[in-house]
């Protein structure tokens, strides 16, 4: 049985992911990765190296802390640098210099553009919370908070899991379950009365395996069938399509 909300009616707790879910700055990430990797390739291979693709950001790096997303698609290409430091420059021929030179072209890629919310998600989480239900912000960004001032939605979520907290917890990344067990542990509900919200494949693998109540896929890039396959119980384009009828 389900309620106005789409949710199964003995969910308590709604876990959103940042990042196309609540905001439209996963195809920002997804340029930021292209234009690191590629410099990187280019550099090392010449000019007959083979481009980061929209694939290899779903599969390698989409909804993963930064390190990791790093790790994973230079291992698919048979590249393997040292860890180094998370301070490294982003110069640095490190996976944390590869990945802060990705996190400081995302930073002026947002402060050029701006970022934009899906207000039809906005809604979503006004009507969860109006029903009652308690809601967290789950994501790998070490830029979650600045990102959701920006937006004026601090407020919509109770508790907030991200890079940051995740780093000082030591919890690993998506599609580990921890940062959403954390927030539900945090929430004080029991995985199997939450719902998890995400858009990434990384995500879904991280709901299916952490044993949540509920699990929704966010289609933004037509990849409804993969959704599916890493544990989707429902696959939406748009959150309102749910309901939010508190």
């Amino acid at each position: 049985m389900t309620t106005q909300l789409g949710l199964p009616d003995d969910i308590q707790a709604c876990l959103f992911d940042l990042d196309g879910v609540v905001t439209r700055t996963a195809v920002v990430h997804a340029a930021a990765w292209k234009e690191t990797f590629d410099a990187f390739l280019r550099e090392r291979d010449g000019a007959d190296f083979r481009p980061f693709t929209d694939s290899d950001y779903g599969e390698y790096v989409d909804g993963r802390p930064r390190a990791d997303g790093v790790r994973s698609f230079l291992a698919s290409r048979g590249v393997e640098l040292p860890e180094g430091d998370p301070d490294d420059p982003p110069d640095a021929r490190t996976v944390n210099g590869v990945g802060n030179r990705k996190n400081e072209l995302l930073l002026k890629k947002i402060r050029t553009d701006g970022v934009e919310p899906y207000e039809g998600t906005l809604r979503y989480i006004d009507a969860v919370r109006a029903a009652g239900l308690a809601t967290a912000i789950v994501s790998s960004s070490a830029n979650t908070q600045d990102v959701l001032r920006s937006i004026d939605a601090e407020r919509l979520f109770d508790v907030r899991i991200d890079g940051v907290v995740a780093r000082q917890r030591k919890l690993p990344g998506k599609p580990r379950p921890d940062t959403f067990l954390a927030a539900a542990r945090d929430l004080g509900v029991d995985p199997s009365r939450a719902a998890v919200f995400e858009d990434a494949l990384a995500g879904m693998d991280a709901g299916r395996s952490g044993h949540f109540g509920y699990v929704v896929g966010v289609d933004r890039v037509g990849q409804t069938d993969a959704l599916y396959a890493h544990g989707a119980d429902r696959v939406v384009e748009d959150l309102a399509e749910l309901g939010g009828r508190a």
